[in-house]
Parts: structure tokens; C-alpha cells; sequence
């Protein structure tokens, strides 16, 4: 009786959790599910700041030489332009950075408002702190006013073209073409790999099938990943027990050519990141780091998450002699492309040859999950 009550007492609560949730899940809907896209773009990110800050700079230069009367007076219109213009834009960025998080989900009509009232108050307050440098102290009084109104429509005009410019940006790099190509090339492991790993399975089913069971069990969990959306976000966990699984598989193909080390202790495991991002590094590690070779070879993957960053390093070793079979060509060009589409300037990969080995250096913003999941993969080395 008393267990019944505890399950009811459990019920109860995760249907209040569930609906104390809900206007938040409702909040947090991905646009791959319908939800529109935000107004303001993410201000908090340096590709988007750099962007702004060249594009108006570079406007204001163009247009303070177009309408001087003469050389002589370019300079006092381009200071006089400055002392309004980088206040207000630097100030305009930082406040949308700390607004965006909260607009986003609201209606479009608030999250419009928000995004123009910002950039005008800010332009507004700007540009009568600073009047006293452009106006004579007799004109003041007169032009003030005029001198402001001015300059606050300007930028609720110039911010509402940003925002424009930002979401046809957004559509350009994120059109159904980059997506079904995005599609195809994650495509390219299955025939693949699937060919090679049941290779595998077939020369182990009557020395071990036990083992043999357990990889086809393995192979159907990475399928599974492999049939997903391109564009889903995963959990570094998620990932990572993806990577492992593909490896046991590998070990068994190329049995004690192969060792790899995890350092993960210090991985943040709910940040977020594109579904397959690290397992065709790997696949790229073995294929051009241990296949060649007829000794054993050491691949190495630490994570880590310095600040607010995530870290990923592969090490594998080099080879004198080029690899037994041709590469599929879509490891480092597909996650060059996943990460600039999702995070702009703010992502880094470097690879390059360091002592005996080649290493792979992969750094993005931390990211993580709103809450936890209830279900999680979890890899087992002994099925």
C-alpha cells in the first residue's frame, strides 16, 4: 500500500514538474520544429559584433566623405560621428547580448520592440551626453532636440536593417541545399563503415559469437545516430559513447594495431554540440594514424572545458606511407562547415603535425542542455 502511494506521490509530482515545464519547453522550441526565428541575432557572439561594428564604421566613413563640402572638413564630421556612433553601438551590443536570451520565444511584437527601443534609448541618451561637442553652446538650446530625434530614428532605422541583414544571413548559410549536403556527406560513413564492420562480424561468428553479437548490438546503436537530423544537438556524453562504440568496432578489425586513451575526466558531459561531430575525426585519426602502420599505434582524445570553452584534442600517430584505403574526404571539410554554420567565429579547429604525431585542436563555445535527460546512453565495454 505504501508503494502505491510513493508511485502515486512520484506521479503527481512529475506531472506538476511536467507542467510547470511546459511554457518553458514551449519557450525552447527549436525552429526545426516551427518555432520562428529570433529578432535579435546573438550579440554575444564576436563574429556577430565584428560584422556590425565594420559594416556601420564602414558606412559612416563612406558617408561623412560623400556629404563633406570639402577635404578639410572630413575629419571634424568623422569625429563628430564617432563620439555619437561607438558609444552607441558598443553599448547597444552589450545590452542586446544580456536582452537576447530573455526575447527569445516571447512574441515577435515584443522581441521587435525590445530590439528597436534598445539601440534608440542608448542612441538617445549617447547623443545628448556628447551634444556639447557638436553644437555651439548658443545653438544648443535650439538644435538639441532636433539634433537627437535625429540621431535616435537613425539608429531604430539602422538596427532594423542589422536585424534584416542577420536573419537573411542566417537563411543564406542555412538553406535546404547546405542541409541536404550536410545530409549526404554524413551519409558517406554507412555503406562504409557498414561494409567494414561486417566484415568484422562475419569472421567472428564462429570463432567467438558472443562477440559477435555484441558488435552487431554496438553497430545498430550507431546507426541509429547515424540516421539522425544533421542539425540536432546532442550532448557531449551522447557523443562521446558514440566514439566509443565506433572504436570497440575498429579494435576488433584492426585488434592490437589499435590503442586509444581517454582523458575525459574534466569533460563537461551536458554541453552541447552537432550529433557526429567527433566521430569522423576519429575516423579520420584511424584511417590515416593506425591503418598504414603494421606496429601498434596510440590514439589519444582529451576534453576539457577551460573557461567557458569545450576542448577537444586528438593525437594519432604519423605515417611514412599513405593509407590502404581512400579517405571518404568529408571529415575535416564537414566539421569546418557544421561549426561555422552553428557558431560562427567563436569555433576553432587547427590540425597540423606536432613531434612523431599529428594533433587535432578543436575548441568551442560551452553550451549546455537546459536540464538533465532522463534516459542517457550508457556505454558497456563487456556487451
Amino acid at each position: 500500500m505504501e508503494q502505491v502511494k510513493a508511485e502515486g506521490a512520484k506521479k503527481d509530482y512529475k506531472e506538476s514538474d511536467g507542467a510547470a515545464d511546459s511554457a518553458e519547453t514551449a519557450k525552447a522550441r527549436r525552429q526545426t520544429e516551427g518555432a520562428p526565428a529570433p529578432v535579435i541575432p546573438d550579440c554575444c557572439n564576436i563574429g556577430v559584433c565584428l560584422r556590425t561594428l565594420v559594416i556601420l564604421n564602414g558606412a559612416a566613413v563612406t558617408l561623412a566623405i560623400a556629404l563633406a563640402p570639402e577635404v578639410a572638413a572630413i575629419w571634424p564630421r568623422l569625429l563628430s560621428t564617432a563620439l555619437v556612433l561607438e558609444p552607441s553601438l558598443l553599448l547597444s551590443l552589450a545590452g542586446l547580448c544580456l536582452v537576447r536570451k530573455w526575447t527569445n520565444g516571447q512574441h515577435l511584437n515584443l522581441q521587435w520592440a525590445v530590439a528597436l527601443a534598445l539601440p534608440a534609448l542608448v542612441s538617445a541618451v549617447v547623443a545628448w551626453a556628447f551634444a556639447s561637442a557638436a553644437f555651439e553652446e548658443a545653438a544648443l538650446s535650439q538644435s538639441l532636440a532636433l539634433w537627437i530625434t535625429t540621431r535616435t530614428l537613425s539608429a531604430v532605422v539602422i538596427a532594423a536593417a542589422m536585424y534584416e541583414y542577420f536573419r537573411l544571413r542566417a537563411r543564406a548559410y542555412a538553406p535546404s541545399f547546405s542541409e541536404a549536403r550536410l545530409q549526404a556527406l554524413q551519409a558517406r560513413i554507412r555503406p562504409h563503415f557498414l561494409f567494414n564492420s561486417l566484415n568484422t562480424v562475419l569472421g567472428l561468428i564462429r570463432a567467438d559469437p558472443r562477440l559477435a553479437e555484441h558488435t552487431l548490438e554496438n553497430l545498430a546503436d550507431l546507426f541509429r545516430v547515424f540516421m539522425r537530423d544533421a542539425r540536432e544537438l546532442v550532448p557531449l556524453d551522447d557523443e562521446v559513447i558514440t566514439c566509443k562504440e565506433y572504436l570497440a568496432i575498429e579494435q576488433l578489425r584492426l585488434s592490437n594495431r589499435l590503442k586509444v586513451v581517454w582523458d575525459i575526466d574534466e569533460m563537461p558531459g551536458d554541453a552541447l554540440l552537432p550529433s557526429l561531430l567527433l566521430q569522423p575525426l576519429l575516423e579520420n585519426a584511424v584511417h590515416h594514424g593506425i591503418e598504414p602502420r603494421m606496429e601498434e599505434g596510440l590514439i589519444s582524445i582529451r576534453i576539457t572545458k577551460p573557461g567557458d570553452r569545450v576542448r577537444v584534442e586528438i593525437d594519432n600517430p604519423l605515417s611514412a606511407t599513405p593509407a590502404v584505403r581512400p579517405g571518404n574526404q568529408m571529415a575535416l571539410s564537414n566539421v569546418r562547415e557544421r561549426l561555422m554554420l552553428l557558431y560562427d567565429m567563436e569555433a576553432e579547429l587547427k590540425t597540423g603535425p606536432q613531434g612523431d604525431n599529428f594533433r587535432l585542436h578543436l575548441e568551442f563555445p560551452y553550451r549546455k542542455e537546459r536540464r538533465r535527460r532522463d534516459v542517457r546512453r550508457h556505454y558497456n565495454p563487456d556487451r
